[in-house]
């Protein structure tokens, strides 16, 4: 009785907790507001890192290449590749004489390091403002480089926005990628404007060459092989400088594993990467996912021995009110309307991943990018 007691007194804490992370989404997942400016276009680099990427560059390039946008580069940077991504990216280079090659070679020091290939990237870059995005990447529209390069301003110098992947119908491990990704860029975008920015997505995200050098680069986690983008925003952004883009137009469309295996590596590798971020950022997020851990095994042993349970069915009514709603929110601004009806189960879904990649992270280091 006595163990029953502090459970429901605990789980009246951790709705209230899981109550005041979902107010927060609600009330602050939103674009930055854009001031209006008289000035010409900044001229942009676009950085698109690929090792062994030579069939997504022949698909994806021609969209990066394609936008309307009055001057900006294309930088190319091949790591190390063992297909034929230097000899597509010459080819095109070829033809289009805003593409830049950077050929980088495997070197002792940094064997396999993609830190190492972006920056010799980033310094090969024309122009001061930077835009990146993955090599099986492409932009929803053709205004990608327009609309995330209007957020730039005297004071903003890191923009952040948001890569969707594409949907295979009838896939429910599609549809659990995508809610992931939408439940991260839920929290990406909710704590900056609430001024705590702390990753971004590689896949479409913007800064400065000046911020860029000003930390020292990638030198404080170059003995990390991931978090190229987050890890650096983490280091690198605040309230100030950082700012968000989700106009529609600036989303970008990535392809999406399709076996279960090979997005549990990828996800192995970004949890592992986390714990890496800024302390204050670390137990926000701990604070979040543990408390929607306990949620749902609190709320089951409540049920199951029907302890208080009109209570407890109160509370976990209003809990699921509230987080539909902030999904509704997102989902709609994120195009993702389609998984609304889906939440609590691949919440559920992904509460148990979470607990499988903690466990395989104690026994086994997870493999990086190669």
């Amino acid at each position: 009785m006595l163990f029953l007691n502090i459970a429901f007194y605990a789980f009246i804490a951790i709705v209230i907790i899981q109550v005041i992370f979902y107010l927060i989404f609600i009330t602050q997942f939103k674009e930055s507001i854009v001031q209006k400016s008289l000035e010409k276009s900044l001229p942009i680099s676009v950085i698109i890192c690929a090792k062994n990427e030579a069939e997504n560059l022949e698909t994806f390039l021609p969209s990066i290449i394609n936008q309307h946008y009055p001057t900006f580069q294309i930088v190319l940077i091949n790591d190390a590749s063992s297909d034929d991504s230097l000899e597509v990216m010459e080819s095109f280079a070829s033809q289009h004489a805003n593409i830049k090659i950077v050929d980088v070679k495997n070197t002792e020091a940094f064997w396999a390091n993609k830190k190492y290939a972006l920056t010799l990237g980033i310094k090969a870059a024309k122009y001061d403002h930077l835009l990146f995005t993955d090599a099986d990447c492409k932009p929803i529209s053709n205004n990608w480089i327009s609309e995330m390069s209007k957020h730039f301003d005297d004071q903003k110098s890191v923009i952040l926005g948001y890569g969707a992947y594409i949907k295979i119908k009838k896939s429910i491990l599609n549809k659990l990628i995508r809610f992931e990704t939408v439940l991260t860029a839920m929290q990406y975008v909710s704590l900056s404007n609430l001024g705590l920015p702390y990753m971004g997505v590689g896949r479409n995200l913007a800064y400065t060459k000046t911020d860029f050098f000003r930390v020292n680069g990638f030198m404080q986690h170059m003995y990390i092989r991931s978090g190229d983008d987050d890890l650096f925003i983490n280091e690198v952004a605040n309230k100030d400088n950082t700012s968000i883009c989700l106009s529609s137009e600036s989303f970008t469309l990535s392809e999406p594993k399709v076996t279960f295996s090979s997005w549990f590596k990828q996800k192995r590798r970004h949890i592992t990467t986390a714990n890496n971020y800024k302390i204050k950022h670390r137990l926000l997020l701990g604070a979040f996912y543990s408390s929607q851990f306990l949620f749902w095994v609190l709320a089951i042993i409540l049920l199951l021995f029907q302890f208080n349970w009109q209570v407890t069915a109160v509370l976990i009514t209003i809990r699921f009110i509230i987080q539909i709603i902030a999904y509704a929110i997102v989902t709609k601004k994120l195009e993702e309307k389609d998984l609304l009806v889906f939440i609590p189960f691949l919440e559920l879904f992904l509460i148990g991943l979470q607990m499988t990649i903690f466990i395989s992270n104690l026994i086994s280091k997870p493999k990086h990018w190669k």
